[in-house]
């Protein structure tokens, strides 16, 4: 590579080959201002080039206002236009980057939702009351209790165990295990059977646990290949990475709601078809296997459908993964990086599986509420139909709560930190006004504040904790152990929920409201110390972090990714945002920009010599150099200062 390095002289007074000078004080204001544009995007600097978390409050209530004024501005534009040319295309497109890659959740959300819906269906029947009602005539009660925690427990283990080989073999791979699990869980669920009803109990958990493991995968999964499809690809994030990433996991998300809501509707409809147009009992044997069965039987199709879809639709869905992996030379598992993982980032764990722990309490303790108040309106009522009138509206509150996340989930002024922060301390107030004062709230003269505050808490709890820990469970971690990450975390969730349906069957209503509200108070402590505020970052700026701690250089790395803005209470007490220097880091991105040009230069001469690398040119696909940059890496060639764990690979291959 004689010819390589001999390229010529860069400058008229020849490259400066002792590194003795500042390279940036060749810049004209032309390349300085192409610099500015690739490094320094206007909706993170402003035109003074300062990083909007290096200003004065009232500068960044300005700079994040005018910024989302004009980025709606701009999609409302958009939308516009799309509409003009198709009215269609504005719903093609939510479809295809909002409901296909929530589909997943959308199902799950669906089927788990109808375990819970159905029950007072079979409690209400006579044939399958004596299975699933007090005193248990015909089942054993052991297998009735079991249906909750069987389906938890599987989604317990499809949680960190699809995590896990979702780092391991791939996202594409997860994310089509977990669909076709489900897929066959539900065809177990639509033909469960048994000799005796007790046998049937038991064909039904089992299949509840199989379908379980599915369901918990799809957390990892979504979240993670959601977040990298949003993040791309490309060494240089777009605006549309930094200002909606968020939005675009959480739109997946919210998919779970809809589920919620169609799995409600289907069965108040199916069950007035098939018991002639009502919905008051007595129900009959046939009325209640039909409605059961169907229900179960139409996420089926759906979930066949997503197999095909993930097998031949998402085949670049581990694309990211690769590309990290490929850089730190890892092929399986990354355990150098769980480690790591552990060491840098053990207190955000706290943060992440500690707040889904507690939400998944309040998730639960939501459904306290909703009998309470239905026992005082309609005392006498032996209908599931109320029941599930009121389900459909608190699922209808709670997508407005999803909805409205999504949108202010990437808002600079609030965000994902105080989103969640203030959805637990909502929930928490919520739930100990009516503690204390419990006979009060549950009589029939103030029975509308309790409903009230009952769909208050499901708001807040949408638009609040259980939005954001499934997106930052997983944005708050490197890409090599991201999924595993997030497995974790949400099984730690899971374990809340098995907590308190365990708990529940052994305290009255009363103490379920002394306890429940405390988990608010947890939820927001752990928030406050532990969870940085990703909102507003660059996710490859914390992955430029992760390459320097996994060359043991942390404290060489000067980026926003440790800013004390983007940065926890615990690790700013422990110094961590010490390092950040904007000019330093400035440097060094354009050192970094350097080499990936001296690479460029070096497969066209190899290509030119016949040698080109396939490979290596589709890892650096994104690189295309203006004229201006071009010009001044090569006036300024060697003088660059090689502070960068990015460097040392390419540095070594040009040489050699």
């Amino acid at each position: 590579m004689a010819e390589y390095r001999d390229y010529g002289p860069a400058a008229p007074h020849g490259p400066d080959m002792t590194a003795t000078h500042d390279p940036l004080h060749e810049m004209t204001p032309n390349e300085k201002q192409i610099f500015d544009y690739l490094l320094k995007p206007d909706d993170s600097y402003n035109q003074n080039g300062i990083y909007w978390g290096d200003m004065s409050w009232p500068e960044q209530i300005k700079f994040a206002s005018k910024n989302d004024a004009q980025e709606t501005k701009r999609e409302a534009s958009s939308v516009w236009s799309m509409f003009k040319k198709d009215p269609l295309s504005p719903f093609s497109y939510y479809f295809k980057n909002m409901v296909i890659p929530g589909a997943g959740l959308g199902l799950e959300g669906y089927v788990l939702f109808s375990i819970g819906n159905l029950k007072p269906l079979f409690q209400a029947e006579g044939s399958f009351a004596k299975c699933w009602k007090k005193p248990y005539s015909a089942c054993n009660p052991a297998w009735i209790a079991a249906v909750e925690y069987m389906e938890i427990s599987g989604i317990i283990v499809g949680q960190i165990l699809v995590g896990i080989l979702g780092d391991w073999l791939g996202r594409r791979w997860g994310l089509i295990q977990d669909a076709s699990i489900m897929f066959i869980g539900l065809l177990m669920l639509t033909a469960a059977w048994g000799v005796t009803l007790n046998g049937w109990i038991i064909c039904y958990v089992w299949s509840l646990f199989f379908y379980g493991i599915g369901v918990g995968g799809e957390y990892p999964m979504t979240a993670t290949s959601g977040m990298e499809n949003a993040v791309g690809s490309g060494k240089i994030s777009t605006k549309e990475d930094r200002l909606h990433r968020g939005r675009k996991v959480t739109s997946a998300f919210l998919m779970q709601g809809w589920g919620q809501f169609f799995n409600q509707v289907i069965l108040i409809v199916l069950l007035l078809i098939f018991h002639h147009g009502s919905g008051n009992p007595p129900y009959s044997h046939v009325a209640v296997q039909w409605t059961y069965r169907i229900s179960f039987a139409i996420p089926a199709v759906g979930t066949l459908w997503l197999v095909y879809y993930r097998t031949f639709k998402m085949k670049s869905a581990s694309k990211q993964l690769a590309a990290a992996k490929k850089k730190s030379k890892v092929t399986g598992y990354d355990t150098d990086s769980l480690k790591l993982t552990f060491t840098y980032f053990g207190p955000r764990m706290i943060a992440t599986a500690g707040a889904w722990f507690a939400n998944d309490v309040f998730f639960y303790g939501n459904k306290l509420f909703q009998s309470e108040f239905i026992n005082v309106i309609l005392p006498d009522n032996d209908s599931i139909m109320p029941g599930w009138l009121y389900n459909l509206i608190n699922v209808g509150v709670s997508l407005v709560g999803y909805y409205l996340a999504s949108f202010l989930i990437d808002n600079k002024l609030y965000g994902r930190k105080r989103m969640q922060m203030v959805g637990f301390f909502m929930d928490f107030i919520l739930f100990v006004i009516p503690a204390f004062n419990f006979e009060r709230y549950k009589s029939l003269e103030h029975i509308k504040e309790f409903q009230t505050m009952y769909f208050l808490s499901s708001f807040f709890n949408q638009f609040g904790p259980n939005a954001v820990t499934f997106l930052v469970a997983a944005e708050v971690y490197p890409t090599p152990i991201r999924a595993t990450a997030h497995g974790v975390s949400a099984a730690t969730g899971k374990l809340g929920a098995l907590l308190a349906s365990v708990l529940y069957n052994y305290i009255d209503t009363q103490m379920k409201f002394y306890i429940v509200p405390w988990f608010g108070l947890m939820g927001m402590l752990v928030t406050i110390l532990f969870l940085p505020d990703t909102t507003g970052l660059d996710l490859k700026e914390q992955e430029r972090r992760w390459q320097f701690i996994r060359a043991g250089r942390e404290a060489d790395y000067h980026g926003v990714a440790v800013h004390p803005k983007h940065l926890s209470w615990w690790e700013c007490w422990r110094g961590v945002g010490k390092y950040y220097d904007a000019e330093a880091d400035y440097k060094q991105k354009i050192e970094e920009m350097r080499a990936d040009w001296e690479a460029s230069e070096a497969r066209k001469a190899d290509e030119k010599a016949g040698a080109w690398d396939e490979d290596a040119d589709a890892e650096h696909e994104d690189s295309v150099w203006s004229s201006d940059v071009s010009t001044f890496f090569e006036k300024t060639r060697g003088t660059g200062t090689g502070n960068s764990p990015l460097l040392a690979p390419k540095e070594k291959e040009f040489v050699e």
